[in-house]
This record gives structure tokens, C-alpha cells and sequence, in this order.
């Protein structure tokens, strides 16, 4: 059965070898550091390890120098294909963690390339864990994030304590590959409910109704949601800026097409939030934030979601 983890104390310092440092990957290593642990960095920007050193954290200058000597190895990288090179690839986790270390993918992955990676990684003794995050780049500043776990459960037992020092609601699902499925469906959700919001907030505009009502309408009623607060939010200030950017979004719903073509599940909505999405990047707007599938209302329409100005 699911259950929460918890740990009833901080436990000892662990030496931790983090890869991937950027929006989200970022934050979460410094809190790692900042709870108390021994942490190596590595990732391809010298600015974004150096933001980890500055808290504690030290530098490698190569994946086999983050990995030869920890307990357990982190990573938080945008693509399935990134996570199967750092771990399979010449010069990775397979070629240089020792044997008994746990390899714990916080990454939004497929679960049938977590599957294969584990499976190569046994082979030298080294268990996987899949751990996808949740939360947004605020969320792993804050240490709030929920963090969604499948695999060996002493494993995770094992990084609970590390877990505890980035994140919030940390649960073990079952079996290797059900935290990333977890992740996929959140998202799949997410996404889908923006995409609504955005074709509601576009009707509302086009029949005369004045957008900041109508979002505090939908807010303090059924049609509230993240996804809707999110788009709303972006659409009236109509800043872009990417917290996650939408070419991001767009990868991890492919993840759910895929696994629901595995298993033979229709996805509607999912389907067509995904359609809408490629429109998006097609528009040029896939380095935009994910809320930027309205741009695409908006430039087929000729018409902007926007706060009034006097």
C-alpha cells in the first residue's frame, strides 16, 4: 500500500553525488546541502555548480568525479535520453559508482526507460529508485515539493532522510517505475486543465466579459484549479517567462501517450492537450512557459486575454 515517508530524525550526513543543477535540480541540491549532507556536484554550467559550491557543495568536473565515492547518486535532467546516457553512457553511473550505491532519478521519466536503466545497473550491483518531484521551481526553493517514489523499499527507506531535506509529502508507491508513472499522470492532469482554462478565459473575453472578473469567478468556484490559476494568472499579466517551459511540458505528456499506448487506454484530453501544445511550439512558443498554449488562441483569434488598463 502507498504509504507517506517519514523518518523519525535527520540521520547521519550521506555523501551524495548530484547531477543536473538547473531550474529545478538547482534548489533541491542546495537544500541537500543545506540539510547537512555531503554533496558533489556536476552539470555542464560552471555558473549553476558554483551556486551549489557557494552553499557547501563541491565541484566535479565529470560525471565519474560526482559519482566514484557516494552513497547515492541524484540526478534532475530534462530528457529520458539524458537520464539513459548519464547513467548507461561511457564515463557514467555504471562505469563508476561503486557497488551497494542507490541511484535515485528525480527526473520526469519513462517508466520503460527506468525499467531498462535499473535493470543494466543491477548488473553492477546498484539499485535504482525513480523519485519525480512536483512542486515547481518555488516548491524545491521552499522544500516543499512532493516527491513520488517506485523501487526497492530499504533503498528508499535509506534516502528518506535526504529526501526530507528538499522536499515535502514524500511517498513510496511501489514497485520501480510507479513514481514516474505517478508523475506523468499529475502532470497529464495539469496540463489538461490549463489548456480548459485557456479555451474558457478566450470564450469568456470574445462574449464581453472582463477577464479579472471572470478568473475571480472561476477561482471561488467548480472550475478552480492550479492549471486554471496558472494560465489565468500568466494570460492577464501576459508574461511568458518560463517557470517550466512548455517544449518541458510537452515531453512529459508524450510520456503519458506513450505509456497509455502500452496499455491500450484512450486518452482524450490528453490527446488534445498535447495537439495544443504542438501548435505551440510550432508558433515558435515552446521556450515559453507552459501557460503559453493561450498564445495560441490568441494569435489564431487576433485577441488578448489581459487585466484592463484605465
Amino acid at each position: 500500500m502507498p504509504a507517506l515517508g517519514h523518518s523519525d530524525s535527520k540521520g547521519e550526513a550521506m555523501r551524495i553525488g548530484f547531477i543536473g543543477v538547473g531550474n529545478m535540480g538547482g534548489p533541491m541540491c542546495r537544500n541537500i546541502i543545506k540539510g547537512g549532507h555531503d554533496v558533489t556536484v556536476f552539470d555542464r554550467s560552471d555558473d549553476a555548480v558554483a551556486a551549489c559550491v557557494d552553499v557547501g557543495g563541491r565541484a566535479a568536473t565529470s560525471v565519474e568525479m560526482a559519482v566514484a565515492d557516494v552513497e547515492v547518486v541524484m540526478t534532475s535532467l530534462p530528457m529520458p535520453a539524458d537520464v539513459e546516457a548519464v547513467a548507461l553512457g561511457p564515463g557514467g553511473i555504471r562505469d563508476h559508482a561503486k557497488p551497494g550505491t542507490i541511484y535515485a532519478d528525480l527526473s520526469t521519466n519513462s517508466p520503460t526507460v527506468i525499467r531498462r536503466i535499473a535493470a543494466e545497473l543491477e548488473k553492477q550491483s546498484i539499485t535504482m529508485i525513480d523519485s519525480p518531484v512536483s512542486g515547481g521551481v518555488v516548491g524545491a526553493e521552499r522544500a516543499t515539493i512532493a516527491i513520488m517514489v517506485g523501487g526497492d523499499r530499504s533503498a528508499f527507506e535509506t534516502c528518506l532522510p535526504v529526501f526530507e531535506s528538499f522536499g515535502e509529502n514524500i511517498v513510496h508507491l511501489g514497485p520501480l517505475g510507479c513514481g514516474a508513472i505517478a508523475k506523468i499522470v499529475n502532470n497529464m492532469i495539469a496540463f489538461s486543465t490549463m489548456a480548459a482554462g485557456a479555451e474558457g478565459l478566450m470564450l469568456g473575453v470574445a462574449a464581453g466579459i472582463d477577464p479579472e472578473a471572470l478568473k475571480n469567478v472561476v477561482r471561488t468556484s467548480s472550475g478552480d484549479s492550479g492549471g486554471f490559476r496558472a494560465i489565468a494568472q500568466r494570460s492577464l499579466e501576459g508574461d511568458w517567462t518560463p517557470a517550466f517551459a512548455l517544449d518541458l511540458a510537452h515531453k512529459d505528456l508524450h510520456l503519458a501517450l506513450e505509456l497509455a499506448d502500452e496499455l491500450g487506454v484512450p486518452l482524450m484530453l490528453g490527446a488534445q492537450t498535447h495537439n495544443l501544445m504542438r501548435l505551440a511550439r510550432g508558433m515558435g512558443f515552446g521556450a515559453d512557459d507552459t501557460t503559453a498554449m493561450m498564445r495560441v488562441y490568441e494569435e489564431t483569434l487576433g485577441r488578448t486575454v489581459r487585466t484592463p488598463t484605465a
